[in-house]
């Protein structure tokens, strides 16, 4: 058979980065060859076309970033921008088609569906039902002490099975087994220095997928180094430092490339795995299983079961699907079940626990009135850029204290973290005795202060406190843990903290970023401070 012309660029776009990516920038500056832009449109390439554009995307904010701080002309800075605005929307059509496509592969994929019965009753008490899967399970061959055998783990038992006895190349075994500070530390090698050719592997491609994050943030890092030491800087001597930031942002966009890479690899893995449980041996197995399970279930469930196989012959008697097994029915038969928990949880393929949610007709608040009436109470805030990990951060006091700075963040949470921790010291500084109790919008935040303040323990933060300037401050905070409380608000409805300790944190990371002058942040602070004491009050509950 004759290679078509279009099928050689396809197999060459598929090979090479640099080409691919040209071409998907031709494309979207109109000036692309037909064949070419053709040969894009190939399914095959629309994952790879999100990596290219992921790296792309980088590097234009980066071109944008040192025009900024380079004093270039206004019609150069002005084609950038735009340039960058193309890219990133190129790179969320981009990913929007990728999802796209594999939602349209996955649901072409013809699987067997489970009686209805079975999927009800597994809807109607999933404890129950994974017990009895579980047993079926162990007698057929799983070994004793792996894992929890239920639904949502079938896929990884039945993969880890196959490819049991798989020798592993010593670099992927090292991969596998360092720890997870190594293990990016690889990642930002395999960015900086030399691609490594075994993060694909199926043994590490998870992994590599869940701690392309943090290499991607300690890019971040670097760029925000880069960034305060161009704007410490005079003009005329900023011409190496932006040499930096330049080094520091191809870094990022491999990493963005690599990290985006990550996700297509752990994807491809996924599908292999699901298709081990729905083909060959390994489905028969299952479906066997399943089956001694269900009886297995009646026996253990009997009234249950009864309400089951009752409610199910009803629904088949007119159920316009019943021909295709009523493939989309047990969601809805479930709840028609009384006294009985949703199955969600054992199906959402993490083993996590259900969510606890607040009802929709009852507002949360921080309420203070158990508080002594010597407490010192505030409200911190934090901003985060897009780029770069510089963050603002700022905080407001009911005694009309404030404060605001300025540090490195991986994350929104880092830095609201961030915020809690730097309020809470400046305050205890000039309160020698009183307890001090500081309110954030952030429940994360709240939580990761507030679960190391009760364990005294600060490695329980260090997941979401990447950076050593965070840890540092946590560590010098937990030395007052007996002072200090944390407590969630609602943030953002006119409250004067909150409103001013936002304010505060805005103009932080412009400060920082070197958007906004050092006459003109002064303004801006006496401004923000005019508006706290036209409207300060009592904080007797922060909503």
């Amino acid at each position: 058979m004759k290679i078509t012309e279009h099928t050689e660029l396809i197999r060459r776009f598929a090979d090479d980065f640099t080409g691919l990516q040209e071409a998907v920038l031709a494309r979207m500056n109109g000036i692309c060859a037909a064949e070419t832009a053709a040969a894009l449109e190939h399914a095959s390439l629309a994952g790879p076309i999100t990596v290219t554009l992921a790296h792309a995307d980088v590097l234009a904010r980066g071109e944008v970033r040192r025009a900024e701080l380079s004093a270039q002309p206004a019609e150069r800075l002005r084609r950038l921008r735009a340039h960058a605005r193309r890219v990133r929307r190129a790179r969320s059509q981009s990913e929007a088609v990728y999802k796209e496509q594999r939602a349209r592969r996955l649901a072409g994929r013809s699987q067997a569906v489970d009686m209805l019965e079975l999927r009800v009753a597994r809807r109607a008490s999933p404890a129950a039902f994974a017990q009895a899967l579980r047993q079926e399970l162990r007698d057929s061959g799983l070994p004793d002490g792996t894992p929890q055998a239920p639904e949502s783990d079938l896929a990884r038992w039945a993969w880890d099975r196959r490819t049991a006895g798989d020798e592993l190349p010593a670099a992927v075994r090292e991969l596998r087994d360092c720890d997870e500070d190594a293990f990016v530390r690889a990642l930002q090698r395999d960015a900086r220095e030399e691609e490594n050719p075994y993060l694909p592997h199926d043994a590490v491609a998870e992994r590599w997928s869940r701690h392309a994050r943090a290499a991607l943030a300690w890019g971040r890092y670097a760029i925000g180094q880069a960034e305060r030491e161009v704007l410490a800087s005079v003009p005329s001597a900023r011409q190496a430092r932006l040499d930096a930031l330049d080094d520091a942002y191809q870094d990022a966009a491999v990493l963005a490339a690599r990290s985006r890479e990550a996700l297509l690899r752990t994807a491809e893995l996924h599908e292999r795995m699901r298709a081990c449980v729905t083909t060959g041996p390994f489905a028969d197995l299952i479906a066997r299983c399943r089956a001694a399970a269900l009886a297995r279930f009646a026996d253990t469930e009997p009234e249950l079961w009864h309400r089951v196989s009752e409610l199910v012959v009803r629904h088949q008697a007119d159920c316009r699907e019943r021909a295709d097994g009523c493939p989309h029915c047990d969601r809805a038969l479930a709840a028609l079940l009384p006294d009985v928990h949703s199955a969600d949880t054992a199906e959402n393929g993490d083993g996590g626990h259900p969510t606890e949610t607040v009802p929709a007709d009852v507002d949360r608040y921080a309420l203070l009135t158990d508080l002594p009436d010597s407490a010192v109470v505030a409200v911190a805030d934090a901003a985060v850029g897009d780029d770069s990990a510089l963050c603002g951060y700022g905080w407001a006091a009911e005694d009309g204290a404030t404060g605001y700075g300025d540090l490195l963040a991986s994350s929104s949470g880092e830095a609201e973290v961030i915020g809690i921790c730097a309020a809470a010291l400046s305050i205890l500084e000039h309160h020698e005795d009183a307890p001090v109790v500081l309110l954030c919008d952030s429940a994360q935040a709240v939580d990761v202060v507030d679960t190391a303040l009760r364990s005294a323990d600060p490695a329980l933060a260090h997941r979401t406190l990447l950076f050593p300037e965070s840890r540092h401050l946590m560590d010098r905070l937990l030395r007052h843990r007996h002072r200090v409380q944390v407590r969630w608000l609602k943030g953002h409805i006119g409250h004067d903290l909150n409103e001013t300790a936002d304010a505060f944190a805005r103009l932080a990371l412009r400060r920082v970023t070197g958007r906004i002058t050092p006459s003109a942040a002064r303004k801006e602070e006496a401004r923000i401070l005019r508006s706290l004491g036209s409207g300060a009050g009592p904080l007797l509950v922060a909503a």
